[in-house]
């Protein structure tokens, strides 16, 4: 049995930083960045602690494959992504736990 794949991307409160990952357990990564779990990752340093965009892609490769895509595009076309889901920027974690 194939993995989910999840891609996602976080947000620090004042919304100037971006963070794009991807992961198969998106609630446990979710929970990892809001509480710091990696002090060091940029994710911390940036305090990017707000979902406001997630996609399951079917499986981990998609994932991967989709991350890259979103990660290759400029922050307007990330802005652009975000909005045509989730246009008031709200913390999706919410539903999650």
């Amino acid at each position: 049995m194939q993995k989910k794949g999840f891609v996602y991307i976080m947000t620090c409160p004042d919304k100037s930083v971006l963070y794009t990952g991807v992961t198969s357990e998106l609630a446990d990564r979710v929970w990892k960045h809001k509480n710091k779990s990696y002090p060091d990752s940029f994710s911390a340093k940036y305090n990017c602690v707000i979902l406001v965009y997630f996609l399951e892609c079917g499986g981990i490769v998609k994932a991967i494959t989709e991350e890259k895509r979103i990660k290759a595009g400029n922050r307007t076309q990330k802005i652009a992504l975000i909005n045509s889901v989730n246009p008031e920027w709200l913390d999706l974690a919410d539903n999650l736990f």
